[in-house]
């Protein structure tokens, strides 16, 4: 009888840790080739294709196809690979898979669910319908140009390679620069394409920070990743003396593409940048800068920043014992090396830190609204979905998050102060008591809303019977989102065809249902009634302050109006009916909804998570208006519709192609 093994938990594969510029640094050389572990895939095929990945590795400029590498080659897993190389198209494969896969783990282990890419939407007869995308195409090789992009409308990653036209000490001219071997790009746009399969309405901007939170977010996940290389970890605490405040890899993103293009350092850096002098400084917090800083990457990086300034705080904080035993108590550390002890020490706080802030930014996108996303919203997100997975922690991370986020001026709408209360997102018992106790007239909380909070909860719960979804990590993505699916509809169909009590919880959610009295802007269906798009249902893990862990549902539904750049057209269209605005589409489209949290189990509405104003708030749509129509000096923006017309680019390549623009280098 044959001997039976079980399979690994994990593949080892080597890549460059952050690109191949700094294995010819001696500096730095030692650090640039680490091996990460990722997740096992029995049925991985040459390509590599797996689960979540499928590699094709042809390039169009030259015509040519490369032969996918078999990472399942009994002399690649003896030796963790192939050796990083920047001429081998296999490596090329290697690295794409092993830092998108490590990615990902990220995520699930943040969001305790699979991941999912953004579904494929096509038209049948008057009906859209879903289609399952089970593997996000990455092609290592796609173009010849200074730029690599996810496309949602190909449900792929785009990497291309050029030239190096610098000349300094860095490069030498004419390099061949490969996007597809910068760790950093690679995690950036795998992050687009994750955060695209949570929240699709972000590609469209209706704000400055809309596009600018898509960039920040992106740059965020990969610069903490690089906290959980322990060896890149423990190299930089020692160059640093353990002061992460000062230059170091460790914020920096992109070296090899910055330094080939021209900027003389990385591409972005979290802390600070090269002043008129040529040397690096630190950047200080100003809270007037977000106000004139509008273009994509130049507002996202004050995100980074702020999210980074968070983290530096906590460090600081967690490691001040250490600097004072090391010390004798004065804080200043004697000249020359630290000891090894103390970088050991100083690393493993770093990356509990790190890995403690990554986890709370990518949990708290499921406490962002479906549209018109704002850096004061994922504040709001951050320190809600902190509350509810951990309600027992004293508050520390969530402060100093409020102290960053206020030191570089973001600061959410709707809210009258800081504190953690009123920055945390309500629940649908708060919404609802505050409007029964409205209508009746009365003081909050008296005896006489406890019937009828008691029907609305029995309303709540006639949804979740027979529909409820078992799902663990382990479980085969289609079949989860096959099970997932339905609920869109059924959702739709329980906010409609319920009994009164349906129009309360439509007023919680910031939703209209009612055909009176609004404008013909909004668009209906064949009654007359506003449409409602349920466009995302999905599971979420929390848990409670005992600790034990169990489901919610996360809810997204949104609104649509026709938007109009002539003001008086807008007043003119919202005066017709709806039958006479049956084929126009308007000159933009204006959104608003909300994502509700639900415990399935005790149909308590855990949080209500709205954009500011209803389908029908007209000075929301003014707003919006004044953004899209270029008069909120938008400069430099390059989906502006001024500027995209100027360059010969339509609004439909933007909607389908956002990243492709965005990305593409100025220099």
């Amino acid at each position: 009888m044959p001997y039976l093994v079980d399979p690994p938990a994990s593949r080892r594969l080597r890549i460059f840790t952050f690109d191949p510029s700094l294995a010819t640094v001696l500096e730095t050389s030692s650090i640039n080739q680490i091996v990460l572990s990722i997740p096992w895939e029995k049925g991985l095929l040459q390509g590599p294709v797996g689960e979540y990945i499928e590699v094709v590795d042809y390039d169009p400029a030259s015509g040519t196809g490369y032969a996918p590498v078999d990472l399942n080659d009994p002399n690649l897993l003896a030796r963790d690979g192939l050796l990083p190389s920047e001429s081998n198209p296999q490596f090329h494969q290697q690295m794409v898979y092993a830092v998108a896969m490590t990615t990902i783990s990220h995520f699930e282990r943040a969001l305790g669910r699979v991941a999912f890419w953004g579904d494929r939407r096509f038209k049948v007869g008057n009906e859209y319908r879903n289609q399952f995308v089970r593997r996000l195409r990455i092609y290592p090789h796609a173009i010849r140009d200074r730029n690599a992009y996810y496309s949602p409308a190909k449900k792929a990653i785009l990497f291309g390679y050029f030239p190096a036209t610098s000349r300094d000490r860095h490069t030498m001219p004419g390099t061949l620069v490969y996007t597809c071997l910068s760790h950093d790009i690679i995690a950036h746009e795998v992050t687009h394409a994750l955060l695209d399969g949570v929240h699709p309405r972000f590609n469209e901007p209706s704000n400055p920070d809309v596009h600018a939170f898509h960039e920040a977010f992106a740059d965020i996940v990969a610069l903490f990743q690089h906290f959980s290389y322990p060896v890149v970890l423990e190299s930089q605490i020692s160059k640093t003396r353990g002061n992460l405040e000062s230059e170091s890899l460790l914020s920096q993103l992109a070296q090899q593409f910055g330094q080939a293009t021209g900027r003389g350092t990385a591409l972005r850096d979290a802390l600070g940048g090269l002043n008129k002098a040529g040397k690096w400084e630190a950047r200080q917090p100003d809270p007037l800068v977000l106000q004139k800083t509008m273009s994509p990457h130049d507002r996202g990086s004050i995100l980074v920043a702020a999210v980074f300034r968070a983290f530096l705080l906590i460090y600081r904080s967690r490691t001040a014992d250490l600097f004072r035993i090391a010390t004798g108590g004065s804080g200043a550390l004697p000249e020359g090396e630290i000891h090894p002890d103390l970088t050991r020490r100083l690393s493993r706080e770093a990356a509990a830190c790190a890995d403690r802030v990554l986890q709370m930014c990518i949990r708290a996108i499921d406490y962002c609204p479906p549209v018109d996303i704002t850096f004061g919203d994922f504040l709001r997100a951050i320190v809600t979905a902190d509350i509810d997975y951990m309600p027992e922690e004293e508050g520390s991370f969530r402060i100093v998050f409020i102290e960053s986020f206020r030191e570089w001026g973001i600061y959410p709408r709707s809210v009258t102060n800081l504190g953690i209360e009123t920055l945390a997102w309500p629940t649908g018992d708060d919404l609802m008591e505050n409007l029964l106790a409205s209508r009746q007239g009365v003081v909050r909380g008296d005896d006489f809303s406890k019937s009828e909070m008691a029907g609305q909860k029995l309303y709540l719960k006639s949804f979740f019977t027979g529909n409820a979804v078992e799902w663990n990590l382990e479980s085969d993505r289609f079949e989860v989102w096959k099970s997932l699916d339905p609920l869109r509809f059924k959702w739709w169909k329980w906010l409609y065809e319920g009994d009164h009590y349906k129009n309360d919880y439509a007023m919680i959610f910031g939703l209209v249902l009612d055909g009176s009295n609004t404008p013909a802007t909004v668009y209906r269906d064949e009654h007359g009634n506003p449409t409602v798009e349920v466009h995302a249902v999905r599971p979420t893990i929390r848990r409670t302050s005992r600790g034990s862990i169990y489901t919610a549902y996360i809810v997204e539904i949104t609104q649509r109006r026709r938007g109009y750049f002539d003001a008086e057209e807008q007043k003119r269209k919202d005066a017709l009916t709806f039958e006479q605005l049956k084929a126009d589409r308007g000159d933009f489209i204006f959104r608003s909804g909300c994502t509700i949290l639900i415990d399935p189990a005790t149909q308590e509405i855990l949080r209500v998570i709205r954009t500011c104003g209803t389908i029908t708030d007209n000075a929301e749509l003014e707003r919006v208006r004044k953004f899209k129509a270029g008069e909120l000096a938008v400069n430099g923006n390059a989906f502006d519709s001024g500027l995209a017309l100027s360059l010969g680019i339509t609004s439909n390549s933007l909607q389908n192609e956002p990243f492709a623009l965005l990305h593409s280098d100025p220099l």
